[in-house]
Order: C-alpha cells, then sequence, then structure tokens
C-alpha cells in the first residue's frame, strides 16, 4: 500500500473523520486488520483563522506548502488537505511537492457528474461560497455553483467556526441549515455539496429531498483507493 500525508487540523473534528473513514475503508477492501499507512501534520488553525480573516492567503500558502514538504520528506506517496477552504492554496501545496496532490473538488465532481447533476448548491466558510478559487473550480468541471443570499451564507459561516469547529451540534443549526437547502433547491440546485469538512456533523443524506456530497467522506474515499493503488 502507498503511504498517504494527511494535512490536518483545519478543524481537529474534520481531521478525525478522515482518519476514522480512510481507515474504515481500506480494512473494508484489504481485509484482516490491515489499515492504511498514513503520515500527518496537523497545523495550529487559530494561525490559519487568522490569516483567513486578514487575507493573508500567501502565508497560509506557505504554511501548507511547509507542511506538505515535511510529510513528503517523511516518505509520504500523496498529499491530503483535510479541508475545503484552505484547497484555495492547492496550486501552491502542489508546487511544493514531488508526490500527488488528491484534490477535494476531483474527488467530489466525479460522483456529482455520476449522478448526472449539473447544478449543484454549495454550503460552507464564507470564504468558500464567495472566492473564486471553488466556483471556478467546478466551472472548470464542468458544473455550475449557486449559494445562499449574504444573510444566509453569513449564518452558515458562523455556525461552522463557532460550533461546528468546536464538536457543537446545535438542533436550531441543523434547522436552518436545512432551510437553507430549501432555499438553494427554489434557486435550481439538483443536489447539495458540503463544503466544509465539518458540515457531515449536522446535516446527512436522507435529511432532504436533494441529495448531499459530503466533501470529507468523498475526499475519504479517493484517499482509501490512492492509499490501495486504485
Amino acid at each position: 500500500m502507498k503511504t498517504l500525508g494527511i494535512i490536518g487540523g483545519m478543524s481537529p473534528e474534520s481531521t478525525v473523520i478522515y482518519y476514522q473513514e480512510i481507515n474504515r475503508l481500506v480494512n473494508q477492501k484489504a481485509g484482516g486488520n490491515h489499515s492504511a499507512p498514513m503520515v500527518m501534520l496537523s497545523v495550529d488553525f487559530e494561525e490559519i483563522v487568522r490569516r483567513q480573516k486578514s487575507g493573508a492567503w500567501q502565508e497560509t500558502g506557505e504554511i501548507l506548502a511547509e507542511a506538505a514538504v515535511k510529510l513528503e520528506s517523511i516518505g509520504a506517496q500523496g498529499i491530503l488537505l483535510a479541508t475545503n477552504t484552505m484547497h484555495k492554496n492547492a496550486a501552491e501545496i502542489q508546487a511544493a511537492v514531488q508526490i500527488p496532490f488528491l484534490h477535494i473538488l476531483d474527488a467530489t465532481v466525479e460522483v456529482i457528474k455520476a449522478r448526472g447533476i449539473k447544478k449543484i448548491g454549495v454550503l460552507g466558510t464564507l470564504f468558500t461560497m464567495q472566492d473564486a478559487f471553488y466556483r471556478e473550480g467546478l466551472k472548470q468541471r464542468g458544473i455550475e455553483m449557486v449559494v445562499p443570499d449574504e444573510q444566509r451564507q453569513a449564518e452558515v459561516h458562523r455556525i461552522i467556526f463557532e460550533e461546528l469547529c468546536l464538536g457543537k451540534i446545535l438542533p436550531e443549526s441543523h434547522d436552518f441549515y436545512l432551510e437553507t437547502v430549501h432555499d438553494l433547491a427554489e434557486q435550481g440546485a439538483e443536489g447539495i455539496i458540503l463544503g466544509c469538512t465539518e458540515i457531515g456533523l449536522l446535516i446527512r443524506e436522507g435529511d432532504h429531498k436533494l441529495p448531499f456530497f459530503d466533501t470529507a467522506a468523498l475526499h475519504a474515499q479517493a484517499a482509501a483507493e490512492f492509499v490501495l493503488g486504485k
């Protein structure tokens, strides 16, 4: 099996999900007591959040690229960034290493296209919903993106950072997210990308008639296939 390098900590809540899910999937395929060979570098999320708020994306790119280099140096054969928002720095990370970077949108869009969906609603941080890197990334892969109105975007963002990243799961936030999904359906969304790796802690497939695409789960599946050499 190949050794996977994970850049984690953004947030620790979702990094745990990645670790558990990748190992579960590898064991499911390989059997016995097999688990995934992985090395991880978990960053201080506060240092990333501060730079997000100030728009210092070059600095976040440098931090994450340095993490990728360290992982490669200790034997990682591929790099996984366990977060959606920081894929804004995907190009910097890939440029820093000689090994593959497993992009979260590649894993997600493959499944969306298999369902014949062309217009997708996205829930995530303000950066994911507003910045061009996610919208253009989907467009380049043949998918149109729709998002909530600005007021709802602000509350979706607040719930991620003030609740989900800290392990708080509140019923009123669950209801708010589903109301927001309904609004996206009225905009023509044929499905919903859970575009922050913590959102799957709050809502999940079956909570609404639209299909949900949990990026953390789909990314973990792609990672397990990489580890298994597929």
